[in-house]
């Protein structure tokens, strides 16, 4: 299997190269980076579970075949490798190197066809922000241009084929699909950019999907999850003026999903609310912040699923905090109690700077609290406060060095609570921490 795969693509890549030069043209680029971290007390307690030491590079090659300025083909491929990896051919950052481990991202067709856009195959896509999908998918994504100030896109995610599920024989696969289709339009006016938006994701049986989704609706029974039919309404706003930058976006989450096991079915009431500013003091220091609330369920023994989850808990990734947030740039694992890139059930408020001494250095300080909008079992709600400081220097064109530093002064949601077990927990408490560097390039 691995030399077919390799096989294969050799012959992708000789097709590409030996094809008559007229006809199409070939884009390269890329961005690799090379990080080094420590991460400390991320269990808020002193059993260092968590606490990790790494270094590990990430490659990302892209290459496009523009045959017109009205139709490409677009492919991105990614390898990773942690130094010291395993030896089992997955990773090639271990001794001898030859890991099979190129992975492919993102291939798809972008083809305009008079006023209409397509792209269609494995794409990445954010809808709100990422607040309920930032990811790559499988997807058409169908946008009719209007004019300059209107544009509608139509959206089909197909979050899982049923016939590829592995349980059991299941008889009816069609009945184990999961998709996502909305319409997303982007009206401008002037200074003022609306995106009102309404998504509906929908299964006939979801209950192997949501049962392994890494979190989300499994936190709430998604294993007895049958017929799933969600609807999500909401905005984008963005109002610039000068300098300026105002932005709000604005989610809820309404629909029934029944109940597998025949019990009483399930009532979906969720919602979440952002805003955010922007604005530039001068040529070197800007002022930002931002808050956000997505709401919790304030009923953990009902049927009601009152805390705002994206599409069938998977494929939201909004990153805020470096340690709460699972950050920009270690974006390996968050601390304990947070829900990371995909809020849920938490309120978290900042407020940063950025400054810029000389032009090729920027200089970034953020504080972020946070607390969980309902009480754990513990009746704890306190993550803490945060303090995030981030240089970025230009070493010269395209080649960039980020050094970091985060420390967070943990609240009891964050020390007391066994999230994994459901149940609190004695030992020592401990304020989470991280430190590291990257070196960048992108082309």
């Amino acid at each position: 299997m691995k030399r077919l795969y390799i096989s294969s693509l050799a012959l992708f890549f000789v097709f590409v190269f030996t094809l008559p030069v007229f006809a199409f043209e070939s884009i390269f680029g890329g961005e690799w980076n090379t990080r080094a971290y420590l991460q400390k007390d991320f269990t808020g307690d002193d059993s260092g579970a968590l606490d990790l030491q790494m270094v590990d590079t990430q490659t990302r090659l892209f290459y496009t075949a523009k045959f017109s300025e009205d139709f490409k083909f677009i492919n991105k491929f990614e390898m990773d490798a942690i130094w010291g990896g395993n030896d089992d051919k997955t990773d090639y950052g271990d001794i001898g190197a030859d890991g099979v481990v190129v992975e492919v991202k993102n291939s798809y067709l972008d083809f305009n066809l008079g006023d209409v856009n397509t792209k269609l195959g494995v794409q990445n896509m954010k809808i709100a922000r990422g607040f309920m999908f930032s990811d790559d998918a499988a997807a058409a994504l169908v946008t009719y241009k209007v004019n300059k100030q209107l544009e509608i896109p139509f959206y089909w995610i197909k979050a899982r084929e049923g016939y590829s599920s592995n349980v059991g024989p299941m008889s009816h696969k069609n009945d184990y699909d999961v998709d996502i289709y909305g319409i997303y339009p982007r009206i401008k006016m002037d200074a003022l950019t609306v995106r009102p938006m309404f998504f509906w994701a929908t299964s006939n049986d979801a209950s192997w999907f949501g049962n392994t989704s890494s979190s989300g609706m499994r936190n709430f029974g998604a294993a007895d999850f049958e017929d799933f039919n969600v609807y999500y309404l909401g905005a984008d706003v963005d109002f610039k003026v000068g300098s300026s930058l105002l932005w709000f976006t604005g989610l809820y989450e309404f629909g029934t999903i029944e109940s597998l096991s025949g019990g009483e079915d399930y009532d979906l009431g969720g919602y979440l609310v952002a805003l955010g500013a922007k604005t530039n003091v001068s040529d070197m220091v800007d002022i930002h912040g931002q808050a956000f609330y997505a709401a919790g369920d304030d009923d953990a023994g009902d049927t009601d699923i009152d805390a705002w989850v994206a599409p069938i808990g998977k494929g939201a990734t909004y990153k805020w905090a470096e340690i709460m947030g699972r950050g920009k740039i270690l974006d390996n694992q968050w601390s304990n109690g947070s829900s990371g890139d995909e809020p849920s059930n938490i309120l978290a408020v900042n407020l940063g700077t950025t400054v810029t001494p000389v032009e090729k250095l920027a200089l970034t300080a953020d504080i972020w609290w946070a607390q969980l909008a309902e009480d754990n079992g513990n009746g704890d709600k306190d993550l803490g406060t945060e303090i995030d400081l981030w240089a970025n220097y230009k070493i010269m064109d395209n080649l960039y060095l980020d050094v970091l530093a985060s420390y967070l002064f943990a609240g009891a949601a964050t020390t007391d609570w066994d999230y994994s077990n459901n149940v609190p927990r004695d030992a020592k408490e401990k304020n989470p921490y991280e430190i590291g560097t990257q070196l960048s390039i992108a082309f």
